[in-house]
């Protein structure tokens, strides 16, 4: 049984989808700290041919906060102007008219939590790319709550039986392969290859949202890009 465990991300990078495709269960981190500047309500889009922030607008949010405790802003005001960003930004993306019915869905969700309303972002894009993947939050998962760091990682991990634990390769020197060894559970860390595509100009902007990805490659390309990364284990 492969698990991985990553806080929600909104709309997030290419790897955090390969991650995700990786495993067999995939455990939305709900239940930590929220982290202002990060990237749970916020991405990167092409603007004016320009990497700049999306964001999802919050109410309260504080990191003395859970992020499951993190409301979302569904005013339809502010939904409309996402939107408006998006059309203007991709119109003339290849798959535009393929894509943006999908993240319409997405922006229109009315779950007022950011916990809940990415995990609905997921299931409408893992729909799309064909991940089966299944999605767990981690508040759903009795554990002992005051376990930090590696040691609550691996009681998530013992609660759902993995016997294999995929993180992305930035998160290398959190875990110890000794540590996940002795409780029986293979320490497996997943490295992106490097992708590149057409982008509107000859200039390429790299590990931007998934939606710069979709927006200009198909469907069947994005599938094959889930599968462009290495496996680094002990």
């Amino acid at each position: 049984m492969r698990i991985g465990i990553m806080q929600p991300y909104f709309v997030p990078y290419i790897g955090y989808w390969q991650l995700m495709n990786a495993v067999d269960k995939y455990v939305i981190y709900d239940d930590v700290n929220y982290i202002r500047g990060g990237w749970i309500n916020r991405n990167r889009i092409l603007i004016d041919n320009q990497p700049k922030y999306f964001n999802v607008p919050l109410i309260g949010a504080s990191q003395n906060k859970l992020i499951n405790e993190i409301q979302v802003n569904v005013d339809n005001a502010l939904v409309r102007k996402n939107l408006r960003t998006i059309e203007s930004a991709y119109k003339k993306a290849p798959y535009f008219d393929t894509v943006y019915p999908l993240l319409k869905t997405i922006l229109d969700c009315r779950k007022d939590k950011i916990s809940e309303y990415i995990e609905e972002s997921f299931k409408v894009l893992c729909n799309y790319l064909d991940i089966t993947t299944e999605l767990i939050m981690s508040s759903s998962i009795n554990k002992n709550c005051n376990l930090k760091s590696q040691k609550k990682i691996l009681e998530i991990c013992k609660i759902l039986k993995c016997t294999e634990y995929y993180n992305a390769i930035g998160g290398r020197d959190l875990y110890s392969y000794n540590d996940f060894r002795n409780n029986g559970i293979k320490l497996v860390f997943l490295k992106s290859n490097k992708i590149k595509y057409k982008q509107f100009s000859n200039n390429f902007y790299s590990d931007l949202s998934i939606i710069d990805v979709i927006m200009f490659n198909s469907k069947d390309e994005v599938k094959d890009m889930l599968l462009r990364y290495d496996l680094i284990f002990d």
